[in-house]
Order: C-alpha cells, then structure tokens, then sequence
C-alpha cells in the first residue's frame, strides 16, 4: 500500500521496538529528528536513558520520546501543541503497547508555567523559527523540571550561534549535520 502524501515516516532505531517504522501527519515545521542525530543523541545518553523519567517538548512527531521509550527510559511526557500530531503519538503509544509514555496536548509555555515535576532528560527541539531555546531553558530552570542533576538536548538551525544556557548548566557536546546544530548539556545544583 503506498503511503500517502499527507504522511511521513520515522523508524526507531534501537531499543526493544528497533526497526518499527510509524507514520506521522505532514504538519507545518514538523521534522523529526534524523536517524542519525537521534543515534548520536542516544549514544551520548546511553549510560542516562534506562530507567530515566524523560521530558520530550515540542515532540512534533514523537520520535525522540518513542526512541528514549524504547531504550529503556522508565517514564517520558511528550509535549505536543498540534492536536493531530499528540493523537498520532497517542496510536504509537498504544500500537507499541507502552504504558510508560504519556502525551500532553498543550503548548510548551503554557505547560512549563504549570506545576512542575523533576525530570533526569529533556529533550528540547522547538521549530526553528520560533528562536526560542534560551527561553525554554530559563523557565526549565526557573520552574523546577529537573532533578539535581539533569541532561538537556538542544536541537536549533545550524545557522545560529549556540544557544545561551543557565548559569548552571554546562555544554558536554556539540555537532552540526546540515542544517541541524545539536547539543547536550549537563545541568547541576551548585553549592553555595
């Protein structure tokens, strides 16, 4: 059966459900993240994913939180504010039989203004024309999302300069592939 034009598609690429490929709804700045990207993003995180409670903002096609899911993670809340793509993601969930995976229908902002909870990783890819990564780590910051030491991958055009983090939070690595500049930062309590 051909696919349809008004789909695209993703495979996991390691983990329990390795090689599954789903399909996601063509929506506007909806790219998921490149097989390779996610490869490396997971290499670096290999030790941190198992057992991690994982945060997915702007999960767009689910990609990344599907991936973290199926490599072990113990809990991942996808953040997603386009309707048809938090249903698609819903399916996934439940074709893949998780019952670790959650999806939140809501816009980033609005859901890191709301009552926070502690993650180990997040995972942070907005479209790239909103330019608003420097804004998503001050209010993870400020609203208490992490536990007292956390991961963070960053994923902006390569076109920009890296993106401005907290204080406390340390840039560990850093790659380019195209058009895609990527990032993974460390974020830990200081002591006084």
């Amino acid at each position: 059966m051909a696919k349809s034009k008004q789909q695209g598609q993703l495979r996991i690429i390691g983990g329990e459900w390795r090689g599954r490929k789903l399909n996601f709804p063509a929506i506007a700045d909806l790219r998921p993240t490149a097989d390779r990207i996610r490869e490396t993003l997971f290499n670096w995180l290999q030790a941190e994913i198992p057992g991690a409670r994982c945060l997915d903002l702007f999960a767009g096609s689910g990609a990344i939180g599907l991936e973290a899911l199926s490599r072990s993670a113990n809990e991942v809340v996808m953040v997603e504010q386009d309707r048809n793509a938090a249903a698609q993601i819903r399916q996934h969930l439940k074709t893949l039989g998780s019952q670790t995976g959650r999806v939140e229908n809501s816009d980033v902002f609005h859901y890191l203004k709301g009552i926070s909870t502690c993650f180990d990783v997040v995972f942070l890819d907005p479209p790239y024309r909103a330019n608003c990564l420097a804004q998503c780590c001050q209010l993870l910051e400020q609203g208490g999302w992490f536990k007292d030491k956390a991961y963070i991958y960053l994923e902006d055009s390569s076109s920009r300069p890296p993106p401005h983090l907290p204080d406390n939070w340390q840039l560990l690595r850093n790659k380019k592939a195209g058009e895609v500049a990527y990032f993974l930062a460390l974020r830990q309590i200081t002591s006084s």
